[in-house]
């Protein structure tokens, strides 16, 4: 006879969408993201999905009014929000530009306001740095939309994490971070959808 369930294993998987913040040509994020996708789709706890950038080509944020009135997304963000409100955490693959993240990246965050609200994010970053400060610019932003982080994180170094600096060659050991990360991303992920549903 099986052990009884936990209240948490009863509940509904949550889902993890892995946003990957770069659009650039060349860009080592997809390398980066693939690889967190490939180690997050062997647990169990969590639907786990890549949520490239590419596939919401969105303008400069171009709405008049503030996403946090709540009012209509214009026609162009429909489906972002769409997909942002149908995902109940983040892992945020970021690169690091000019000690922040990139461009595109914040400009799609800015699309949206309730769809984020009571949800939790990790990071996993890359860069000369190891894209750490963009990280922090990440934590601040997220803060603002209602959405909590987890205090582990990931980082990818250009010089010893990628051969010829586009290469990707993580170093063995970095799954363990990434494995950290997603373990405090789920169990918050269930622990903030009583928040929502309240």
């Amino acid at each position: 006879m099986s052990p009884p369930r936990t209240h948490a294993e009863s509940q509904p998987k949550i889902r993890v969408g892995i946003i990957l913040g770069s659009t650039r040509p060349g860009r080592n994020g997809e390398a980066v993201a693939r690889y967190v996708y490939e180690i997050a789709k062997k647990r169990t706890d969590a639907d786990f999905e890549l949520v490239d950038l590419k596939d919401y080509p969105l303008p400069l944020l171009d709405d008049p009014i503030p996403p946090s009135a709540g009012q209509p997304h214009p026609p162009h963000a429909k489906a972002w929000a769409e997909k942002i409100a149908s995902l109940d955490a983040f892992v945020f693959v970021t690169p690091e530009y000019n000690h922040s993240t990139s461009g595109v990246l914040k400009n799609t965050i800015d699309y949206l306001y309730g769809e984020w609200n009571n949800k939790v994010a990790g990071f996993v970053s890359y860069g000369s740095a190891g894209g750490i400060r963009a990280v922090e610019h990440l934590r601040l932003i997220m803060a603002e939309l209602q959405v909590a982080t987890v205090r582990a994180q990931a980082w990818f170094s250009l010089f010893t994490d990628f051969e010829n600096f586009s290469e990707f060659r993580p170093d063995p050991k970095k799954e363990q971070s990434v494995t950290t990360m997603i373990d405090q991303l789920v169990s918050w992920g269930r622990a903030l959808r009583s928040v929502r549903a309240a």
